[in-house]
């Protein structure tokens, strides 16, 4: 889900950043957005809740796991992160449910 503020109407589109950057460039964002989860984990402040967090963990984790076996596909290279993608998946679905 995309929050958006100043007015703006809550979102369930999925927003695409396609053709605006690199895979390099995407996997940048989503090491910064760790660093920043982990250095607000450790003053916890949300409104949202845990739940809330985990949520937004598990469906990161699905876009991960995807991406990697996008990259192994493409790569014509024998594919060393499937169990990876597996782990991902399954971590990914544990948060979802204790989410509930």
């Amino acid at each position: 889900m995309v929050v958006l503020t100043n007015s703006f109407r809550r979102s369930n589109a999925r927003k695409s950043l396609g053709a605006s950057v690199n895979e390099y460039e995407a996997s940048l964002v989503i090491r910064s957005g760790a660093e920043l989860l982990s250095s607000a984990s450790s003053d916890p402040r949300s409104e949202e809740g845990y739940a809330a967090v985990k949520g937004n963990i598990a469906e990161a984790l699905e876009r991960i796991a995807e991406a990697l076996a996008n990259f192994e596909a493409g790569s014509g290279a024998t594919s060393r992160s499937t169990g990876w993608v597996q782990d991902l998946h399954r971590v990914a679905d544990d948060l979802a449910e204790k989410q509930g």
